[in-house]
């Protein structure tokens, strides 16, 4: 599985979180400790926005602990809000278009997890995409797709409700198509103002997420970045967090 992190608050250089704490991303991609599958070497990827309404992305399909232009970008470049994501495949092919975050207009998305039973449903999944949106299906992951569907359910007038809707149509179509597999997901999304993140499972093994609010600033991890866990919150199981820049997060129900 994936592990990602997403911060918003006060400008920060993205390797005070990517590279330099005790479990960083990097770190976690080369062993983390919540999740079956220790290593993600896959892929990798950036997103960050700056002084322009659409953020910035870098990917590249190495894995994150052997990309020297990956450290050299995070040591430069400085955000109030960034995604970072570290690809673990559960078996689309490792390519540049699979990997995270996916950007669209202003929004930014990422994800950890999988569509039970993907191969069943996909081609029905795709087929509610418009044609002005399926040009922007570039890679084969369930993750992009759903960020796509997002779109189809209103994304830019109503985030929550996209989501919530995203999700009963997959699991509808997934049922229906006969698969038994869970759909289990962690997911961020961000349009520069907000962050969204998302736990979901279909059964009772969500993936883990938690969130640090020190201070003005959130960072939302798969794992925390440290062990003193007493400043870490788990979001629980079927919640939606939502918070604007250098705000605290409030938590609702998901479904």
């Amino acid at each position: 599985m994936c592990r990602w992190l997403t911060y918003s608050g006060q400008p920060i250089y993205l390797d005070s979180l990517i590279f330099e704490p005790e479990n960083s991303l990097i770190r976690q991609s080369l062993h983390a400790r919540k999740t079956s599958v220790t290593t993600n070497g896959d892929g990798f990827g950036v997103g960050w926005y700056g002084g322009r309404q659409v953020p910035g992305i870098y990917r590249d399909i190495l894995p994150a602990w052997n990309d020297p232009n990956l450290k050299s970008l995070a040591h430069q470049v400085e955000a109030s809000l960034f995604f970072a994501h570290v690809r673990a495949s559960t078996g689309t092919a490792t390519s540049r278009a699979n990997c995270h975050p996916f950007g669209l207009d202003r929004w930014l998305f990422m994800h950890n997890g999988q569509v039970g039973g993907y191969d069943r449903v996909r081609r029905r999944l795709e087929a509610l995409l418009p044609d002005d949106l399926y040009r922007h299906r570039h890679g084969t992951t369930d993750s992009e797709l759903f960020f796509l569907l997002l779109f189809v359910h209103g994304l830019d007038e109503n985030p929550p409700a996209a989501i919530r809707r995203t999700i009963r149509v997959i699991e509808t179509m997934a049922a229906e198509a006969g698969a038994t597999d869970p759909f289990r997901m962690t997911a961020a999304l961000s349009d520069g103002a907000r962050v969204y993140a998302i736990r979901h499972s279909s059964d009772d093994k969500p993936p883990s997420l938690f969130w640090d609010g020190t201070g003005d600033a959130l960072t939302v991890v798969s794992e925390p970045l440290d062990a003193e866990l007493d400043h870490w919150t788990e979001v629980a199981p079927e919640r939606l967090l939502i918070a604007e820049v250098g705000a605290r997060p409030r938590v609702e129900a998901l479904l």
